[in-house]
């Protein structure tokens, strides 16, 4: 659990129980179950997003290698496995996956970017913040809206300023998309971190970075937003100066 203050919401009392409500969202890497947390005899609860990462038989591998350069691992036999894809290997790897994701949520937090609170690591699942309804409704994804011109200026102003907080900490999404946004209220959150990628160690950030801002640049121009505002090679250079890459 992070070592900050914790949020009002979230109830940490050793009686707590957590309760499985169903399954929120599949996935070709993990799945996400909804929890809910209650404490005894209080009323108290919480909901919760399990995110759980598949085994080794049953996970899709192929885009691991790129996201993985730059990153370490002290043990030189997991190194070497990693590298041949053994079983052990594509276990660790979903090990790697979990704690990445999760070290990179409470980095990303603690630094004020939009991003589900992180609660617990356990092995190969993340305890998460639920974003969504409390009748266990979840936040709809950005590529399911239609925003308004408006809503559609004031999201993509939300995005930009998360990005460069992103930067800021030396770091990129690294598979940003409509698809891992989610609007709450009107509110952006980015989800779906695990292949966070740090912009000086990984040899191909400039890539990631690039696809990142393209790739969301374009989905709000054909949603509207004009092409000066929604400017990929303004937002690019922006980010790299964020991160001191130029």
């Amino acid at each position: 659990m992070p070592s900050h203050a914790l949020p009002a919401w979230l109830i940490t009392d050793d009686s707590a129980v957590d309760h499985e409500l169903g399954v929120l969202k599949t996935g070709k890497e993990a799945d996400v179950h909804l929890i809910e947390r209650t404490l005894p005899g209080s009323g108290a609860s919480c909901l919760l997003a399990a995110k759980r990462y598949r085994s080794s038989e049953h996970r899709m591998f192929h885009r691991d290698a790129g996201y993985l350069e730059g990153r370490k691992t002290n043990k030189s036999r997991d190194t070497r496995a990693i590298s041949t894809r053994t079983r052990y290997g594509r276990d660790v790897i979903s090990q790697q996956w979990a704690k990445a994701e999760f070290t990179a949520l409470t980095r990303l937090w603690s630094a004020g970017v939009p991003v589900p609170y992180p609660v617990e690591y356990r092995g190969t699942e993340l305890l998460l913040e639920f974003v969504g309804e409390p009748d266990g409704s979840a936040a709809p994804r950005l590529a399911q809206l239609r925003p308004e011109p408006d809503a559609l200026r004031a999201l993509w102003f939300q995005l930009v300023e998360a990005m460069l907080l992103m930067a800021a900490e030396g770091l990129t999404h690294g598979d940003l998309s409509p698809f891992n946004l989610l609007v709450h209220g009107d509110q952006l959150v980015l989800i779906d971190l695990p292949q966070v990628v740090d912009l000086v160690a990984n040899p191909q950030s400039a890539h990631f970075l690039q696809r990142d801002v393209r790739t969301t640049c374009a989905w709000f121009v054909a949603r509207g937003l004009p092409e000066d505002v929604a400017d990929a090679d303004w937002l690019e250079e922006l980010l790299r100066r964020e991160a001191r890459l130029c």
